[in-house]
């Protein structure tokens, strides 16, 4: 493990369009105000690039590398081409994060770890929890009733942040369920 002794994970899920990449620019503030180092891993639709054509780094790729870093005095990037490999499970990219305190996925929804749910009624779409058994809290902007779990009010990301730190697990736990199943 390389994300730190006390590191924990938690998963935002919910529907397209149900706020997941908003909320977690809203929290990521106030996690970090609390002394946290956070890491985020985001699961995209297959096709994604971040890389734009005509960068030096993208031709590298394009021509046939199979990995390429990009560093600079500010930051470095990490690029795979995956090729006819398949695509890397979340325990494997988990491995791949650096020392932190705290991990924030994004996606995975189908996956064995922790999450809290964003849930809004306008997207039409129905409540993942209580089927989901891995949904430890949803963070709604109306009341639900039905839910089993704790629910948060959306707009109270302090709250959201709270119930993150309080109910993300140790990051060995999570990476010995996410390699049993």
């Amino acid at each position: 493990m390389k994300a730190g002794a006390d590191a924990r994970i938690i998963g935002i899920t919910g529907w397209s369009g149900s706020g997941k990449t908003t909320l977690i620019i809203k929290l990521l503030p106030e996690l970090v105000a609390l002394g946290l180092r956070v890491a985020t891993l985001k699961h995209a639709h297959h096709d994604f690039d971040v890389d734009l054509p005509g960068k030096d780094s993208y031709e590298h790729r394009k021509a046939g590398a199979s990995e390429v870093i990009v560093a600079s005095s500010r930051r470095w990037a990490q690029m795979h081409e995956l090729g006819e490999e398949g695509e890397a499970s979340l325990s494997a990219l988990l491995r791949r994060l650096s020392p932190c305190d705290l991990v924030l996925i994004e996606g995975y929804k189908r996956e064995h770890h922790p999450k809290i749910e964003i849930y809004r009624q306008i997207v039409g779409k129905p409540l993942r929890q209580p089927d989901d058994p891995t949904i430890v809290a949803i963070a709604s902007d109306v009341p639900v009733p039905e839910a089993t779990v704790d629910v948060i009010d959306l707009d109270d990301v302090n709250a959201v942040a709270a119930a993150i730190v309080e109910k993300a697990k140790p990051f060995d736990t999570v990476l010995d369920i996410l390699e049993k199943t």
